[in-house]
């Protein structure tokens, strides 16, 4: 029952969940594979957590690239000999309404926050498969649950992540699986949103705001669980939320 010794990768780890879940680990003795698009962060985060003692490493990762997220899995595996852990946390969020037609960025977040976790899956089962073992984790939100206006592309992907994870977890006795839905949390998500009138109504919207790092002790307890114990879905939001 604890994390020390495990080999995790995460995604999408230079800022927000992402930052604070490797944070959150490496104080608890996992050792680390940190992929995102900025590598100056990871860096940065990686040199911080080696001089606190982890074990630590980091890759440019895009995960709208399946090839990209095969090689951040082959490094981990073949630098540490084993993969205990996949935390695919990589997700974008840029709200607007249906009918301002910002079908770029519908695809964005179908390419990030489905693809991005299809690939993660796709690289690590294999791995798995091998081992006998191994442990898919997977970025959702409460936003998966019901349908919020400006909000209907980024609901629909999130609701495609509880499928595919539940959908892994009933096909493979041999991986655990687990949901982490947050509700609103401290992160970039919502520099991401370019409609003015939607910024302006989700600035509002996350005026009672978690930190990030209360989902990264939820990660965290869902990875120290026994190997016959699978924490499936855990939703985490503020207290004062409706």
């Amino acid at each position: 029952m604890s994390v020390q010794g495990k080999i995790v990768i995460v995604t999408g780890a230079s800022s927000g969940i992402g930052e604070a879940t490797a944070r959150e680990l490496a104080a608890r003795g996992a050792t680390l594979v940190l992929g995102a698009r900025r590598t100056d962060r990871l860096e940065k985060l990686v040199a911080q957590l080696r001089a606190q003692g982890a074990t630590a490493e980091f890759q440019a990762l895009d995960v709208t690239k399946r090839d990209s997220v095969a090689d951040i899995v082959r490094f981990a595996h073949e630098r540490f000999g084993k993969l205990d852990v996949i935390v695919n946390n990589a997700g974008v969020m840029p709200l607007s309404p249906l009918d301002a037609l910002k079908v770029d960025e519908w695809e964005q977040m179908v390419d990030v926050n489905i693809k991005g976790v299809l690939y993660g899956i796709a690289a690590a089962l294999p791995v798995f498969a091998q081992q006998g073992y191994g442990h898919v984790i997977n970025t959702s939100s409460i936003a998966a649950y019901h349908a919020i206006p400006t909000a209907a592309v980024y609901c629909a992907t999130k609701a495609a992540v509880n499928f595919i994870t539940e959908g892994l977890r009933q096909e493979n006795n041999y991986v655990r699986t687990t949901i982490i839905s947050p509700g609103v949390t401290e992160s970039e998500l919502a520099h991401t949103i370019t409609h003015e009138a939607t910024a302006k109504f989700i600035d509002a919207y996350r005026k009672t705001i978690i930190p990030a790092d209360a989902i990264a002790r939820a990660v965290a307890f869902a990875i120290e669980q026994p190997d016959g114990v699978d924490v499936n879905e855990i939703v985490v939001r503020p207290t004062a939320a409706n």
